[in-house]
């Protein structure tokens, strides 16, 4: 599995299974972690809020035992939700996804959002009070990050970083770190190919990590006539086509060549073989060009929702 550098030295896969979406059935998830480390998989992205860190921790544990796989070979990410930005409560939010996850460390922690909320002791995506109004809380996200840093320190996490976060966030970060963060994990796909953000990253030493690459057209929020990837795109037909590929591992390889770290997510066996199966091939810097012409900056995870909060990430271009 081709690897590329973080700013700490560490290395990432730059392909991974991404797990959100993936909590309805418990023994679909195990299976599809299991099916994935057997068709070469190292890297796996988790998140306290997807509510199956579980099933994901279980699986990589049983392989590990049965000896498919050694620990120190994986790269497991998680990350920190909203309602756990207070500094004191990072270090224990932390400690908890560890426990379900049944790991020591996890390789790469992240701030969800950079929004924070009151936690009113259930599991919500979007905190709200008795009238609807969202439980906005004043936390800033740098003092977020000094929890983050102390995850760290105390060998919870090897590496910390960002997500959702735009490049004033950032900079806001880096102006007070004295860790700084490895990746920025953001929605990146054919519609929204994040060039201008990815390179302010690159330029900072920071990797830009895409999820839903393939346009999350199962995500729940989706209205009819809402704008989606679209796999049957001309210029990815005809280059999936001449590479004898699908149009998904033409989309994943775009972001590969574009150095982006790529964690698409499926539960199909043969759909988790066929993604990893794209390092025999290049697009040629003609073919990327063409493809970035499909970008018309159209978000599928904009947190609506969440847009009433002063730190909600997409009031600026990038």
């Amino acid at each position: 599995m081709f690897s590329v550098k973080l700013n700490n030295g560490l290395k990432c896969p730059i392909l991974g299974l991404g797990t959100w979406q993936a909590s309805d059935d418990q023994s679909l998830v195990e299976k599809a972690i299991k099916e994935a480390i057997d068709a070469g998989y190292r890297h796996f992205d988790a998140a306290w809020i997807y509510h199956n860190e579980e099933e994901v921790g279980k699986a990589i544990r049983e392989k590990i035992t049965e000896g498919a796989v050694k620990r120190e070979e994986l790269f497991i990410t998680s990350k920190l939700w909203n309602t756990f930005h207070k500094e004191e409560q990072v270090v224990p939010a932390c400690k908890e996804s560890l426990k379900k996850l049944g790991l020591d460390y996890v390789d790469l922690f992240l701030i969800h959002w950079p929004t924070a909320y009151t936690y009113d002791g259930d599991h919500h995506y979007h905190v709200v009070d008795a009238n609807g109004k969202s439980l906005i809380e004043n936390t800033d996200y740098t003092e977020t990050w000094k929890g983050m840093e102390e995850c760290v320190k105390l060998g919870l996490t090897k590496s910390i970083g960002v997500s959702n976060f735009n490049s004033q966030q950032i900079d806001r970060i880096l102006s007070m770190a004295t860790i700084k963060p490895v990746i920025n994990q953001v929605e990146c796909h054919l519609n929204l190919n994040q060039k201008k953000l990815r390179i302010f990253c690159e330029e900072r030493g920071i990797k830009l990590m895409a999820h839903s690459p393939l346009g999350s057209p199962k995500r729940p929020w989706a209205q009819p006539g809402d704008h989606q990837v679209a796999l049957e795109q001309p210029i990815i037909v005809k280059l999936a086509k001449k590479y004898k590929k699908s149009p998904a591992q033409i989309i994943i390889r775009f972001m590969i060549d574009n150095g982006v770290i790529v964690i698409p997510k499926s539960s199909s066996k043969n759909r988790i073989i066929e993604n990893i199966n794209v390092f025999d091939f290049h697009l040629t810097r003609e073919e990327i060009n063409e493809i970035e012409k499909l970008d018309i900056g159209a978000r599928i995870c904009p947190a609506l929702q969440r847009k009433d909060h002063p730190d909600w990430p997409f009031n600026i271009e990038f």
